[in-house]
């Protein structure tokens, strides 16, 4: 399976939501995620120990439909920089594959 590259943006103190597709690799349709796991994190580079966990939902395994989410109290936690992160599926046979990766920015607002 490719890694599909996709930067994000997190602002600081909100709630974040983020929904995806995840493509197969043969005619780029939606992959079946029925019976698959998912998980992802971010960290400020490949080799800190430090991680934040999203949340990571399943909302159409038909479709191929996730959503990563923090709570605004993990969000108001982070400091401001560039991360990395990550999400790793695991098919119903347990092989794992990193599916999609890229940067976080994370802002922190001016006006409170």
């Amino acid at each position: 399976m490719s890694v599909y590259v996709n930067n994000i943006t997190i602002d600081s103190g909100v709630e974040f939501s983020l929904p995806l597709t995840i493509l197969d690799n043969v005619g780029a349709s939606a992959l079946n995620l029925t019976g698959y796991a998912c998980s992802a994190m971010m960290r400020k580079h490949s080799k800190s120990s430090a991680a934040t966990t999203f949340n990571v939902g399943i909302t159409s395994a038909a479709e191929g439909k996730i959503a990563l989410g923090l709570a605004s109290t993990i969000t108001s936690a982070l400091k401001e920089g560039r991360y990395v992160y990550d999400i790793l599926l695991t098919t119903p046979t347990n092989m794992k594959s990193i599916v999609v990766e890229g940067m976080v920015l994370v802002r922190v607002g001016i006006t409170s």
